[in-house]
């Protein structure tokens, strides 16, 4: 029996958890000796964030998120808060659906809008107080266009004195990070 808080749909990679850790269970039950990189391509080919999920700790995603390097949570940069502590704040709006087939159907990649970008382990190493505007979900500008009230709930987030928010995956979860 599992029981997970996150509804599959809401862009926590809900499903693409339970297939990696389904793949990862597989391989043990049957001894079948698949190191995490080998579990990670064919977790790859069920889903463009299943890869990630192999590997149960923190990563960077690159492409459509299936090219992943370790990335060290120690290495962000609170900036001037040091000690202050930071808090997680994550939002399941219930009565949203995003269908995550018409949210990669129509995402337009910031590299291909012609717009410049920098890299995003470079952002993630700069203070968080600095990600607003700068570190984006591509996602956000479709998945807002047809679901406004997600554009505003983000805003609200910032109203309530979140350092840093964003749609989580292809939503309709949104997280903040706020000082404590």
């Amino acid at each position: 029996f599992l029981e997970k808080p996150s509804r599959v749909g809401a862009g926590l990679g809900g499903g693409s958890s339970d297939a990696a850790f389904s793949l990862r269970m597989l391989a043990e039950m049957f001894g079948l000796d698949r190191g995490e990189e080998a579990l990670a391509g064919h977790a790859a080919s069920l889903g463009s964030d299943c890869a990630f999920f192999i590997y149960n700790r923190p990563m960077l995603g690159e492409a459509r998120g299936e090219i992943l390097s370790p990335f060290d949570l120690n290495d962000i940069d609170f900036g001037n808060c040091t000690g202050c502590g930071y808090e997680l704040k994550v939002l399941v709006p219930e009565n949203i659906k995003v269908s995550t087939s018409e949210a990669y159907k129509n995402i337009v990649p910031r590299e291909t809008a012609g717009i410049a970008c920098t890299s995003l382990k470079d952002l993630l190493n700069s203070p968080v107080e600095e990600w607003k505007g700068h570190i984006v979900n591509d996602f956000e500008t479709s998945v807002f266009a047809a679901h406004s009230e997600l554009k505003q709930l983000k805003e609200s987030l910032y109203d309530s004195g979140a350092v840093y928010a964003s749609m989580s995956g292809s939503g309709p979860a949104l997280f903040a990070i706020y000082k404590k």
